[in-house]
């Protein structure tokens, strides 16, 4: 049983949604704290996005409030960013999952943990919830998210592939 937590953003959540891979989240971590910043951007989509379908009924995660820190503020990044790395600097110890340079750069600054979506693989490879990761890379990018060459083959030496 996994024992750590993740606070995670929108798009993170809409390709691991749109891929079928959104129960890596609960397999991964104890508790997925998605705040309602966040919550509302994704619901914001098309009705019958996989995305807004799938969060809807995710009953592993738990809506949470967080008023940004004026300290993430001054960085400018949207809502959902901005209240995942506020709701990481309160609650110390906790993964925030987003892929955004800016929001990375940002909780480094913060001293907040990040994970992006393609490392979400690697620690599920690691912890033998998936047999490889290439296929599910792919399945990433079928479902919209860029990664570069590089970071692919970055993830795959990390995963052992």
């Amino acid at each position: 049983m996994p024992d750590e937590r993740a606070v995670v953003n929108a798009s993170p959540l809409i390709i691991l949604f749109r891929s079928g891979q959104e129960e890596l989240l609960p397999g991964l971590f104890a508790q997925v704290l998605v705040p309602e910043a966040v919550y509302e951007e994704v619901l914001a989509g098309k009705k019958e996005d996989m995305a807004v379908k799938g969060l809807r009924h995710a009953s592993w995660l738990q809506r949470t409030h967080i008023a940004v820190s004026l300290d993430v503020a001054t960085w400018d990044l949207g809502a959902g960013e901005s209240a995942v790395l506020s709701l990481g600097m309160k609650e110390r110890g906790c993964w925030a999952v987003v892929d955004d340079l800016a929001a990375r750069r940002c909780a480094k600054i913060f001293g907040v943990r990040t994970m992006g979506t393609g490392g979400l693989l690697v620690l599920a490879k690691r912890r033998g919830l998936i047999p490889s990761l290439t296929d599910r890379l792919q399945r990433l990018k079928d479902a919209g998210l860029w990664i570069s060459d590089a970071v692919v083959q970055l993830l795959t030496r990390e995963a052992g592939e």
